[in-house]
Order: structure tokens, then C-alpha cells, then sequence
């Protein structure tokens, strides 16, 4: 079996994935530092810093390393969380509002600083347009660009009226939008990979093939899994969407949903300006947001389309293909050569969580959407806060993450009447 089988199936991102070797699974009885459950972004990046301060640190992956939503997403470096600042303004207050303001810059630098000094080969490029799909939002995305250039001081935002963004994205389906300057896209899994190998040559322990069954909470943390266990004075739980039974107090915060992507054949270059002129990132203000960008070798990603259940649609390219042409009729009928789904974790307030659950168990899942930026920000705050630096993690913490109505029991069915309303709304003309 070659390295790459083990992760999804016909994803792009397996095919062009740069091979790191495999992990040998965990044996036997072992003590550390910190253990971390989950190999996806906010895990490796926990165990990258920590490792690097001198900590000891065993690393769990139930698959591969980045086999998750780390390794399957859309690949879009996003700026802000993923509420706007009018929103957490009116929720949490000015400077709350800016502080997480002030994170998620935080977010997108330490994504660029992780590729330069540990020389990620992932693709990066620059731009991210975000378009109205409805014309009454025209006028929310100039106050929108309007309110960050004065109030948060951010000069990388420009408003784009429907003749300036159709220059821009070949699609008739828009009114306006903006374009971001200091956001941006790359190679998700690779990006991954590229942590790992660095948390790996910094002294991480880390162990594919090894899911954690069992975490038993106390003085100490300790995790089974079918064939070993780990002892440490620290746990930390980065399972995202794939927590299942481990926490349940966890689990019921966060609601697992798959999402879906295409990649077309390769375009020509003049079919590829056609679509995105100048190879940014674009997403659009449904609330079953479509998503997609231009690859390295020119075809276009198109994530559009989710479900809430834990089966994907069995023929994944004719389940994306109607969403994808609807933004791009002139691509009606092109040849997709992959398409792979992958499950992402929401809360109910679309913000992040992460916590203390205990003085020595930590949490960070739920990134809803922009775990590229905030999945490893998350990883390196935690770090921060073992290290004895608080600051920037309460900025998190202190952030309200309630359960579902009913648990885990029935968050499930609750949320999927939500969503399908949302889902109602978007299709509605005004």
C-alpha cells in the first residue's frame, strides 16, 4: 500500500500529496509531558511548540497525520473569525471585538511563518474575494470594508462593485463584493504534512494508526489505545469533528457536518482567467457557502454543498457538479477527475472552542469553516497556556460555547432543521 492510500480516497490533495513518512503506531506503556489526541493542524502545531520549549510530547493520530478536515478543506486563509466584527461587536463589545480581531491576524501570520521557517512546499498564494450573491448584501460588504479600514485600521480590504468583481470572477451569479489582500489560499494537506515534519524533527513522539479509546481524567492524564497507553502530566483533545464518545461535554458542543469538493480536469490558462482572473481564493455569502479556487496546475476546486449525516453521497462529482455550475455555466458538462468529502466541526455560535477543562486537559475544536487560519493559532495558544502564558488563550476561553439543544442526543436533528431553513433562505430572491 503506498503512503498516499491511507488518506481519502480520489482527493486532489492525495494526488499531489508530498509523501512524509509513516509514523509507527504506539505500543506499550509509555510516559510524557503532554499527550495531544489528533494529527490535524491544531494538534501538530501544540506538539510543534511545545517540543520546541523542551516538553516532552507523545502525538495520537487514529489515522494519518492531516487524514482529517486538515487534510481535505478548501484550503482558504481567511482574515477575522468567522463572525464579522458588526457581529461580535453587538455580542461581545468593542474590545472584545478586537481582540479576536487582533487573533486572527495573529492566525494568518503564524500560517506564513510556519511555511517560511520550516520551508512548507503548499502552494501559497495570495487574494481572497468574498461576493454577494444576493443585491440587497451589496450595501453590508462596502460597510463592511468600510467599518474595517476605520475602525480596526485594516488597509487590505477593498470594496468591488458588480462590474469590478465580474472583472475579477467570471460569474454572472453575483452583485459585488470584496476582495482581501492579505488573505489567501494554499495546499491544505501538504501544509499539514509540512507542521508535521517539523513537530517530528523538533522531538514529538507521534503515533498514526493509533486511536485513543479510553481518556481517563485525574492527577494525571492517561489514554489507551488498542495497544498501548500514555501517561502524562497534561492532555490535550484535538479530535475536531471526529471526537465521537471520547468527551462528551465536548462532543455536545460541537456539531459534525461533511462538506464536498470537485476538481475539474486541468483549464487552459484562458479558461482559468475566465473564471478567477487573478487566482484568488473566492467564497460567497450563502449560508451553505460555496467555496473555491484555481490549483497549482489549474484546475478548479469547487467545494459547494454539505450534509449532516455520517454517510457521503455516493457519486461525491454529480452531488457538487449543479453547484458549480450554477456560479460557472460556461463549465456545464467540464470533466471532473476528483471529488472527496470530509467532515469539519461547527458550534452553535460559529467561534471556536477552546478551554481548560481541567487544570491539566485541555480542548480546542469547533473552527467551523476557518480552521486553516484558526485550527493552528488554537494549537500554539494552548501551547502558549501550558508554558504559563495565559493571555492570548483567554481571549478564547472566555468566549461562550453552549451545547446544542439536547446534547448530543439531539443536536443532531435540531440543527439539521436549522440548516435546512438556511438552506431555504439562500435560494430565496430577496
Amino acid at each position: 500500500m503506498s503512503e498516499a492510500s491511507a488518506y481519502p480516497p480520489n482527493s486532489y490533495y492525495t494526488a499531489t500529496v508530498r509523501a512524509l513518512k509513516p509514523f509507527a503506531p504506539l505500543s506499550g506503556s509509555v510516559r510524557a509531558d503532554v499527550v495531544v489526541i489528533g494529527g490535524g493542524y491544531t494538534g501538530l502545531t501544540a506538539a510543534l511548540h511545545l517540543a520546541q520549549r523542551g516538553y516532552d510530547v507523545v502525538l495520537l493520530e487514529a489515522a494519518r497525520v492531516g487524514w482529517g478536515a486538515s487534510g481535505r478543506n478548501g484550503g482558504q486563509i481567511h482574515s477575522g473569525q468567522r463572525r464579522d466584527q458588526a457581529t461580535l461587536e453587538a455580542s461581545l463589545g468593542l474590545d472584545a471585538a478586537k481582540a479576536l480581531w487582533g487573533l486572527a491576524e495573529d492566525a494568518k501570520a503564524l500560517v506564513h511563518d510556519l511555511i517560511a521557517n520550516h520551508a512548507i512546499d503548499c502552494d501559497l498564494t495570495g487574494g481572497l474575494i468574498d461576493c454577494a450573491h444576493k443585491e440587497a448584501y451589496v450595501a453590508d460588504y462596502r460597510a463592511e470594508v468600510d467599518h474595517l479600514r476605520e475602525v480596526y485600521g485594516y488597509e487590505g480590504v477593498e470594496f468591488l462593485d458588480r462590474a469590478a468583481l465580474r472583472e475579477k470572477v467570471g460569474s454572472p451569479d453575483y452583485h459585488g463584493g470584496l476582495i482581501d489582500h492579505g488573505a489567501g489560499h494554499l495546499h491544505p494537506l501538504n501544509f499539514a504534512l509540512g507542521i508535521a515534519k517539523a513537530a517530528d524533527a523538533a522531538g514529538a513522539a507521534i503515533h498514526e494508526r493509533s486511536r485513543v479509546t479510553q481518556i481517563t481524567r485525574g492527577k494525571n492524564v492517561k489514554v489507551r489505545t488498542a495497544a498501548g497507553e500514555v501517561t502524562a502530566a497534561i492532555g490535550i483533545v484535538a479530535c475536531n469533528g471526529y471526537l465521537e464518545h471520547l468527551l462528551p461535554q465536548v462532543a455536545a458542543r460541537v456539531l459534525p457536518i461533511n462538506n464536498f469538493i470537485a476538481a475539474t480536469r486541468p483549464l487552459s490558462d484562458e479558461e482559468a482567467r475566465g473564471v478567477i482572473r487573478d487566482r484568488e481564493a473566492v467564497s460567497d455569502s450563502r449560508f451553505v457557502i460555496n467555496y473555491y479556487r484555481l490549483s497549482a496546475d489549474n484546475r478548479l476546486l469547487f467545494g459547494g454543498g454539505e450534509n449532516y449525516s455520517r454517510h457521503f453521497p455516493a457519486d461525491i462529482a454529480a452531488f457538487v457538479r449543479p453547484h458549480m455550475e450554477k456560479i460557472y455555466p460556461q463549465l456545464a458538462g467540464i470533466g471532473i477527475d476528483y471529488a472527496w468529502g470530509g467532515t469539519l466541526a461547527i458550534t452553535a455560535k460559529r467561534m471556536p472552542y477552546v478551554t481548560r477543562l481541567d487544570p491539566n486537559l485541555y480542548a480546542a475544536c469547533g473552527f467551523s469553516g476557518q480552521g486553516v487560519t484558526i485550527a493552528p493559532l488554537a494549537g500554539q495558544l494552548v501551547a502558549e497556556a501550558i508554558n504559563g502564558q495565559m493571555s492570548r488563550f483567554d481571549v478564547f476561553a472566555r468566549l461562550k460555547t453552549p451545547a446544542f439543544p439536547g446534547g448530543t442526543l439531539l443536536r443532531h436533528p435540531t440543527m439539521v432543521l436549522a440548516m435546512m431553513w438556511f438552506a431555504l433562505r439562500d435560494r430565496m430572491p430577496f
